[in-house]
């Protein structure tokens, strides 16, 4: 939108302090320190301004007005999954034809009933079903939103809360605005990605979370194409195989109810020790016209260079809080890899090279996986997943089926990141590895009373097995 006579006037007498040139009523000078580092003020308020008129002139998502973001940080998830699917719609998305979702239902029921002898955890799929592109985006959403919120939120935040002293003078009550710019931003940029993530998942379950709620087991069939290519592995064969896992990662948290909560809690974590580094923002603005509201979109958004205006930078609270949700991503990946080895490795006769496309995949991630994880400021990696898969080995030899799993009725048996360095350590017996520890000391049991760590009656697990402390 054109700026208005006094803004232009104020932009082509650069700020001298004449009532003209600097836009102010009655004149005088702008009560600026001399050698503003972020250029001309004026020009400043100009480009928020101009913020502003893009800000009232974005359209609201599906067309409405006046709807409010749909989470605490300021990002409109719902506009982000419209972005998501328009992105997928890009390169073609058609609905799943019903042979192919036949294809699917039957190698999820029937991988599913393969890991029976795998585990001591019960199934944990309630449905199986085939899904397109644009169905996983529908259906995923609401999780990626939980997920993304408290690193986002913190993004947005540093766009107007981390700015000098001298441009928060300048901009004044228009920071809020800033935000609010930030947070349309980050949503589209949101959006883009899980839609480029679309095009490389399997399922819901491909970053360690059940992405659709415990028990809604899913593939995409076009996921599983592309996964399978290069191969040379029976299209069969390949979708057994990641029903099999993605059954398992349901019977897993379907049954250890304390791990989403778990996992959610540790990425709070991270986020609460993000911080931004703003030493280097004079140098960054020096470049850029602060006029042209896209060109700042840009630099915030990271468009030119690849880097942010806005980059977290690494904090001993974050590093360690990033060690401990590693260590909790590759414990639940080691653990389905244990399991999926063990159901398919006598029924498919590629279940090797099936493992180790999967390992390399999870442990480097795909490009649409990398954009996300910096847009987020955090790549969802479990990083020692050999460690763990060798852990959980270790433990099936010492303890059986029975013990192994065992270790996930409470997060305080949980190994950490120090036993991934010595799995034997931790399975011959430590603070909490023996095999011979009371569960009862970390529950609500009284003295005296049977632990509830068997299955009930009903068949559904008891209350000593997986509750949070």
């Amino acid at each position: 939108m054109p700026n208005d006579p006094d803004d232009e006037s104020g932009r082509h007498s650069g700020g001298s302090g004449s009532g003209a040139g600097s836009g102010r009523p009655g004149g005088g000078d702008s009560g600026m320190p001399d050698g503003f580092p972020f250029g001309d003020p004026q020009q400043m308020a100009n480009m928020l301004r101009q913020f502003a008129d893009m800000m009232s002139a974005q359209p609201s998502p599906g067309g409405g007005g006046g709807e409010a973001p749909s989470s605490t940080s300021g990002i409109n998830w719902d506009m982000a999954k419209n972005i998501a699917r328009h992105t997928v719609s890009q390169h073609g998305d058609p609905s799943i034809p019903p042979h192919d979702y036949a294809k699917v239902e039957e190698a999820l029921r029937l991988a599913d009933l393969w890991l029976d002898q795998a585990t001591d955890l019960p199934s944990g799929v309630h449905t199986a079903q085939a899904w397109s592109r644009s169905e996983w985006i529908e259906k995923t959403m609401d999780s990626w939103a939980q997920l993304c919120d408290p690193l986002t939120s913190k993004t947005v935040q540093a766009m107007g809360q981390n700015l000098p002293e001298e441009m928060q003078s300048v901009a004044g009550p228009l920071l809020g605005m800033v935000q609010q710019m930030g947070g349309m931003m980050v949503g589209q940029q949101a959006g883009q990605a899980i839609g480029e993530l679309a095009r490389e998942v399997t399922g819901t379950t491909d970053i360690g979370l059940p992405l659709a709620g415990e028990g809604n087991a899913a593939l995409l069939p076009p996921g599983v194409a592309r996964f399978s290519e290069g191969l040379e592995i029976p299209d069969d064969e390949v979708r057994l195989y990641l029903a099999a896992r993605e059954a398992a990662v349901h019977r897993l948290y379907s049954h250890v109810p304390w791990l989403r909560s778990h996992v959610s809690r540790l990425v709070e974590e991270y986020a609460a020790g993000m911080s931004f580094d703003v030493s280097g923002l004079e140098d960054k603005l020096g470049g850029i016209d602060l006029t042209n509201p896209e060109a700042l979109q840009e630099a915030l958004s990271g468009g030119v260079g690849g880097e942010s205006l806005f980059q977290p930078e690494d904090t001993p609270q974050q590093k360690a809080a990033l060690g401990r949700l590693e260590t909790a991503l590759a414990l639940i990946e080691g653990w389905v890899a244990t399991v999926v080895t063990a159901a398919v490795a006598d029924r498919l006769p590629q279940a090797d090279a099936l493992a180790e496309t999967t390992r390399r995949r999870r442990a480097t991630g795909g490009p649409a996986e990398h954009t996300f994880a910096a847009l987020v400021g955090l790549e969802l990696r479990p990083r020692r997943l050999r460690e763990a898969s060798a852990l959980w080995s270790a433990l099936e030899r010492e303890r059986g089926v029975e013990g192994r799993d065992a270790v996930w009725q409470h997060p305080d048996l949980m190994p950490t990141g120090a036993d991934l360095d010595d799995p034997e350590a931790f399975v011959r017996g430590g603070e909490f590895g023996g095999a011979d520890f009371d569960i009862s000391t970390l529950t609500d049991d009284k003295p005296g009373e049977t632990p509830k760590d068997g299955p009930d009656d009903d068949g559904e697990t008891g209350t000593g097995r997986g509750e949070d402390a």
